[in-house]
C-alpha cells in the first residue's frame, strides 16, 4: 500500500501536514522556501493581479503561473523580474525564470 493510502487509513490529520504534502507535490525542490509563493501569493503580487493570475508550479528553476486572460499574461510577463525579486524577498530565494500560461477559468 502507498504511503498516502496508509495515511488515509490513520484518520484525520492536522491541516499543516496536508498542506506540507501538497506543497511538496507542487514544489518538490525547495518546498519549504517556495511554499510561501502559494501561501502568500496575494501579498507578493497584490490583490488585483492575484485575482487573475495564480501560481501553478514552482521549483528552483521556474515559477509557472496561470493567467485567466492574455492581457493579464502580458502584464505578469512585464512584471517578471519584479515578481521574482518579491518572491526572493518573501521566500529567501527566487526561481530563475517565470513562465506564464493562459488558462481561462
Amino acid at each position: 500500500m502507498s504511503r498516502r493510502g496508509r495515511r488515509d487509513l490513520e484518520g484525520p490529520r492536522h491541516v499543516r501536514e496536508s498542506l506540507d504534502e501538497v506543497v511538496q507535490e507542487l514544489a518538490p525542490q525547495g518546498a519549504r522556501e517556495f511554499g510561501a509563493v502559494f501561501g502568500r501569493w496575494e501579498e507578493i503580487v497584490g490583490p488585483a493581479l492575484a485575482a487573475h493570475v495564480r501560481p501553478v508550479r514552482v521549483s528552483e528553476e521556474t515559477l509557472v503561473v496561470a493567467a485567466d486572460h492574455p492581457v493579464w499574461a502580458t502584464q505578469v510577463r512585464s512584471l517578471g523580474a519584479t515578481l521574482l525579486a518579491q518572491i526572493g524577498a518573501v521566500a529567501g530565494r527566487a526561481p530563475g525564470r517565470l513562465e506564464v500560461i493562459v488558462k481561462r477559468s
